[in-house]
């Protein structure tokens, strides 16, 4: 942001604004004529890294003595093949729902991870290249944690919905699952058809929709407070530069805790929902 140095509130709003293909700033309200190119490349670029870094632990497997990485990876993969096991009983859809479920963890881990960095140092960086290419530096928005962009989060969720309504289809069959459709919770009989339907569909959607919201409330949290703490750091007093540090620390120490947590309740749902899809009512 060229010019008088922004106030406490433009820091943050400007800091919560979305890079995307209006060129205006986007929070966090899902319109479906927008995109927001920083989510999409934060969580497209780790996502590959994912995938790149799952392979090369699979490539350097050993029978021998793991070493650290590798008996990281065979921790998270034990973890997540019992919990699957417990909870989708098919073994022959846990060939496929036990590594996505991996995938999941550690691809969400790791945008969430995201928000360890400093606060300024990756928006500070593209503001330097949108001036160089002629673009004005306060309209030069960027976030980079993809998972506190509630479009993203609910993208991960209503994926998660897909793959429940296939394995419903795979499983029941189009017409054991229409016909559930229609006769569960309440019953077969005609008049409750609409009933059950409803409630069928208000399932769907609640669930997807927690899913989604609850990893996205509380990494926007998690984002916001760091943001307030680079604020305190701002101030050009002693005290408020050593409380950014203290604070800074404190928060990022226990934010680590909340990353990995949703993560891994990201993932627990999604196992939990693909189990369901499995079963009868």
């Amino acid at each position: 942001m060229a010019g008088n140095a922004p106030t406490a509130s433009e820091y943050v709003i400007h800091h919560l604004g979305h890079f995307n293909n209006t060129g205006h700033p986007q929070e966090n309200i899902v319109n479906w004529g927008i995109i927001n190119l920083d989510s999409m490349f934060f969580s497209i670029a780790i996502g590959l890294l994912t995938v790149f870094l799952l392979w090369l632990a699979a490539r350097k497997a050993t029978s021998g003595v793991p070493g650290r990485f590798q008996g990281i990876v065979e921790l998270l993969v034990e973890m997540v093949a019992d919990q699957a096991k417990g909870i989708v009983h098919s073994a022959e859809s846990r060939k496929f729902v036990a590594p996505l479920a991996l995938t999941v963890f550690v691809w969400i881990f790791l945008m969430n991870a995201m928000d360890l960095l400093p606060v300024d140092l990756i928006p500070m960086i593209w503001t330097g290249v949108y001036s160089a290419a002629g673009g004005d530096p306060a309209h030069a928005y960027m976030r980079v944690v993809a998972t506190a962009d509630l479009s993203a989060a609910l993208g991960l969720s209503i994926g998660v919905l897909l793959l429940c309504l296939y394995y419903n289809v795979k499983i029941k069959g189009v017409s054991g699952w229409v016909h559930e459709l229609f006769t569960a919770p309440f019953g077969s009989h005609p008049l409750l058809y609409p009933v059950n339907f409803a409630m069928q569909i208000i399932e769907f959607l609640a669930k997807t929709v927690s899913h989604g919201m609850r990893l996205f409330g509380n990494m926007y949290a998690g984002e916001l407070v760091f943001i307030l703490i680079a604020l305190l750091g701002g101030t050009a007093t002693a005290f408020g530069f050593v409380g950014h540090v203290v604070a800074g620390t404190i928060w990022a120490i226990f934010h680590i805790l909340i990353i990995t947590l949703q993560a891994f309740i990201f993932m627990m749902l999604t196992l939990v929902y693909v189990g369901q899809a499995h079963e009868s009512h």
